[in-house]
C-alpha cells in the first residue's frame, strides 16, 4: 500500500511503518494475547483483504459492537486500511437500539460479541450478516482471504469512524469523524509523551471517543496498549505496575475508585508520564489527591465527541485552578452566546460554541440534526 502520510498522518500507514521499524515490539497486550507490530500489521492486512473479498467498498460502514479485545483492535484497524468506516456501537445498548444504530449506519456487516448474537439477531434487518468477535471465530472468518488487500486512497475527507452518542436527546446519533480530523488530533496530542517507549492502559470502551483520544496517538507513535478488561481498580493498578504503564485515560468514577484502594500507595506507579480524564464532572478535591499521590501529570479534557469546542486543564501545573476545566485547547476558537445567538461579554452566562480542526463531519444521515448544532458568527463563519 502506498505511503500517504505526506499530506496527513494516516493511522494504518503508521502501523505499517512501525511493522518495519518496531517489528518485535508489543503493540497490543490483551491477557495472554500479545501482538507485535509486525504481527498486528499482518493481521490488519488480512482483515482488510477479507472485507474486500466479501464485496465491501471504500467508504462503506462496517458495524462493530463488542467489548475491548485484541480482535476489536485488529478489526478496527483493518477497516481503516481498507478505507472503510467502523461504526462503533455500545454493547450495553438494548438489542433494539443496537439494530437501529446498525441500520442507521447502513452497514450490511455487523461484528458482534458472542453473548449478544441470539439477543440482537432477531432485531436486525435481513440484509445484515453477523460475524462473531470471539477470537478463534473471528480469526477463522478471515483465514481464507488473501494476505494483502488491494490498495486504497485515503484522503483527509474520507470518514474515519462513526461513533454513536445519545447526547441529551436520548436518540442515538452517528457522529462522523474524518481522517483529517484524526490527523489534527494526533498532531495535537504528540506533546504528551506518546512514542515507542509509551505503555498505554486501555480501561474505557473502544467504542467511545474518550478512549480513542488516547488509543489513536498510542498506535500512531508506536506505543504499546494494554487492554485492562472489565474495570476493577485493584486489577488496573496491578497491570499498570506490571507493565510499567506511562499513560492512562480514565473517567472520574474510575479515578475515585482507584484512589480509594486501601493499599494504593504500595503500588509502583513511578513509570507514569501522563494521565487523562474526560466525560463527566471531575471534582477538584479528587484532582488534588491524584496530583499529590499518583506520579506523572494529569490532564482533564472538556468537550464533545462532536468536537469543535475543547478545553484542557493541566492539573499538575495549575494546582490553583482545579475547580475549572482549564483553557481552550490550541487552535480552538471559543465564543459565548445568548439565547438569540449573539455573542456576550465576559462574566455573563450563556452557551459555549466553538470551532477547531478537530470537528465532526456531521451526524450520519441526519442533515437536519447536523444543522441544529451549527452556529455562524456575524461574518457568516461556522
Amino acid at each position: 500500500m502506498p505511503d500517504q502520510s505526506e499530506d496527513i498522518l494516516i493511522l494504518p500507514d503508521l502501523i505499517r511503518k512501525h511493522a518495519r521499524t518496531l517489528a518485535d515490539q508489543a503493540a497490543v497486550i490483551d491477557g495472554d494475547i500479545r501482538l507485535t507490530y509486525s504481527a498486528l500489521d499482518k493481521e490488519v492486512d488480512h482483515v482488510a483483504a477479507a472485507l474486500q473479498q466479501a464485496g465491501h467498498k471504500r467508504g462503506e460502514s462496517i458495524a462493530v459492537c463488542g467489548v475491548n479485545s485484541a480482535a476489536y483492535v485488529v478489526l478496527f484497524l483493518g477497516c481503516l486500511r481498507a478505507g472503510m468506516v467502523p461504526a462503533l456501537i455500545a454493547p450495553s445498548s438494548t438489542a433494539k437500539s443496537i439494530s437501529e444504530m446498525a441500520s442507521n449506519s447502513e452497514a450490511t456487516l455487523l461484528f458482534l460479541d458472542d453473548n449478544l448474537r441470539n439477543i440482537v439477531a432477531p432485531h436486525l434487518n435481513s440484509n445484515v450478516t453477523v460475524v462473531s468477535l470471539e477470537q478463534t471465530v473471528f480469526e477463522s472468518w478471515y483465514a481464507s482471504a488473501p494476505e494483502s488487500p488491494a490498495p486504497v486512497t485515503i484522503d483527509p475527507e474520507l470518514s474515519f469512524n462513526i461513533i454513536y452518542s445519545s447526547g441529551t436527546t436520548g436518540t442515538p446519533k452517528g457522529i462522523v469523524h474524518s481522517h483529517g480530523m484524526r490527523h489534527a488530533q494526533i498532531e495535537r496530542l504528540e506533546a504528551f509523551g506518546y512514542g515507542p517507549d509509551a505503555v498505554i492502559m486501555i480501561a474505557t470502551p473502544l467504542y467511545s471517543n474518550t478512549t480513542l483520544v488516547s488509543f489513536i496517538p498510542a498506535m500512531a507513535f508506536g506505543g504499546t496498549i494494554v487492554i485492562a478488561g472489565k474495570f476493577d481498580a485493584a486489577k488496573y493498578l496491578a497491570l499498570a505496575s506490571k507493565y510499567r504503564a506511562t499513560h492512562g485515560m480514565l473517567v472520574p468514577v474510575q479515578y475515585k475508585r482507584i484512589m480509594a484502594v486501601p493499599d494504593f500507595d504500595d503500588y509502583d506507579l513511578d513509570s507514569f508520564v501522563m494521565k487523562f480524564c474526560t466525560s463527566a464532572p471531575f471534582a477538584a478535591d479528587l484532582k488534588a489527591d491524584i496530583v499529590k499521590r499518583w506520579p506523572g501529570g494529569l490532564v482533564e479534557f472538556y468537550g464533545m465527541t462532536e468536537g469543535g469546542v475543547s478545553f484542557m486543564l493541566l492539573a499538575h501545573e495549575y494546582t490553583d485552578k482545579l475547580h475549572t476545566v482549564g483553557m481552550p485547547s490550541e487552535g480552538c476558537d471559543v465564543r459565548m452566546i445568548d439565547e438569540e445567538g449573539n455573542e456576550i461579554a465576559a462574566g455573563e452566562i450563556g452557551e459555549v460554541v466553538g470551532r477547531s480542526a478537530a470537528m465532526m463531519k456531521g451526524y450520519y444521515g441526519e442533515p437536519e440534526k447536523t444543522r441544529e448544532t451549527e452556529w455562524f458568527d456575524s461574518d457568516g463563519n461556522l
